[in-house]
């Protein structure tokens, strides 16, 4: 079951304001991953639910998180269906992202209380998603929906929505900053974020570092001056 309640994990994309988004087939790459962004402070990650058996991964992964990163919110991303977010939630995901919205999700997530984002790239959508109980919206692909300008275009009707875009967003100081400015939650990164090369030759001290900085300069884009690092 989740280890975190729907509000603790909403609170800690707002806090951190990026959520790294990332798969490998091999476990040991994967919590590598996880491990180099919670010594870089980040304190929230969708795991991705993609190629086969990738549950399997995830249960290899959660047995790390919970004894050596336990402040650690795992997510599970890219479920598209009630079943693989019913599996998910059993094996201990504090949250489940997915790329549409699907209301048979939102019923399974909202039974046993835990976070869900779905997909939506409307004003409707989102609203509908908020009726189903989504606290945080996201919008993907982020920056192909509209960009900061839809986010901008949603929240002046509708104020108390909490949107984080996917896909397209860049970890450059101006692009962050014109996205908070906007009014977003946080956001997701994944290749933009997780260097491929880095992972591939196994520099996990240089992957903390480059996260660590991209870390930063999101709580600086966002108007923390002094961000806290865990």
């Amino acid at each position: 079951m989740a280890r975190f309640t729907r509000i603790e994990v909403v609170l800690s994309m707002k806090e951190c304001g990026i959520v790294p988004v990332f798969y490998h087939p091999n476990p040991e790459v994967c919590w590598e991953v996880v491990y180099a962004c919670y010594k870089a402070g980040v304190r929230v990650f969708e795991f991705t639910n993609r190629g086969d058996n990738a549950h399997k991964v995830f249960d290899k992964v959660m047995e790390n998180v919970i004894s050596l990163a336990p402040d650690m919110k795992m997510g599970v991303g890219s479920v598209v269906d009630d079943y693989t977010a019913s599996l998910y939630i059993q094996n201990g995901a504090d949250f489940i992202v997915s790329p549409i919205l699907n209301a048979e999700i939102a019923k399974r997530c909202n039974r046993r209380k835990v976070a869900w984002m779905p997909g939506c790239g409307s004003a409707s959508e989102i609203s509908y998603a908020e009726e189903l109980g989504a606290e945080v919206v996201k919008i993907f692909p982020g920056l192909q929906v509209g960009g900061p300008e839809f986010v901008k275009a949603v929240k002046a009707p509708m104020p108390w929505s909490s949107i984080m875009p996917t896909g397209g967003v860049q970890p450059k100081f101006d692009e962050l900053q014109e996205w908070f400015k906007a009014g977003v939650h946080c956001v997701g990164l994944g290749s933009q974020l997780l260097d491929k090369s880095m992972i591939e030759f196994g520099d996990y001290e240089a992957l903390t570092q480059h996260i660590q900085k991209v870390f930063v300069m999101a709580q600086e884009a966002r108007g923390v001056k002094q961000p806290l690092l865990g």
